[in-house]
């Protein structure tokens, strides 16, 4: 482990705010996961929707980066009823990113869950894992400079935007959905808020 990888931590966080839980993948997570994926109003800022072989494989990642390392991208459940809604967490991004490396706050959630605040409090929580917990000096978000809705959480969260836009190398050339926008968010910031 050199000095630039993330902490690993034993046994996996799993964790709660007010009204939702983040937890490990199950295997009931699958099916509404699939269907999330296929939601063009989900993934309207991706290049495409997921196939469910694609929207399994990342369960299946997500799950053991999880098991190994102790924090991931947790699915996220409503504590009342115990619907899965989505995902909320930390990542390592695989993609060479001028800013790497990084860790990145991310989150995806069902359509019909949107505007209740629950991205704003899951990834909440997920800072608050990443600075208090794994003592991450900075935590990044990024999205299609488009995505006013992804955007607008990332501000809720009291990340500052950088004044540089990038290129996402993951997204096809000639795609308006290439050109990224960077908000960052240090422990210190985060501490002092």
């Amino acid at each position: 482990m050199t000095s630039t990888e993330p902490p690993s931590v034993s046994p996996p966080i799993e964790f709660e705010t007010e009204r939702l839980r983040l937890r490990q993948w199950r295997a009931s997570d699958h099916e509404p996961f699939a269907v999330l994926n296929a939601d063009p109003r989900v993934m309207e800022y991706f290049p495409s929707t997921l196939t469910r072989e694609h929207s399994d494989a990342g369960i299946d990642r997500w799950r053991t980066e999880i098991e190994e390392r102790g924090w991931g991208l947790w699915a996220v459940e409503i504590q009342t009823t115990g619907a899965f809604i989505g995902f909320v967490g930390l990542q390592v991004p695989t993609a060479p990113l001028p800013f790497a490396p990084c860790v990145e706050v991310g989150w995806r959630l069902a359509h019909e869950h949107w505007h209740r605040g629950y991205a704003t409090e899951a990834a909440r929580g997920a800072l608050r894992v990443g600075f208090e917990r794994l003592g991450l000096p900075e935590i990044v978000s990024f999205t299609s400079v488009g995505n006013r809705r992804s955007r607008a959480v990332m501000e809720r969260l009291g990340m500052e935007e950088a004044k540089e836009t990038f290129e996402h190398p993951s997204v096809p050339e000639g795609s308006p959905l290439r050109e990224h926008c960077l908000y960052r968010l240090t422990r210190e910031r985060w501490t002092s808020g």
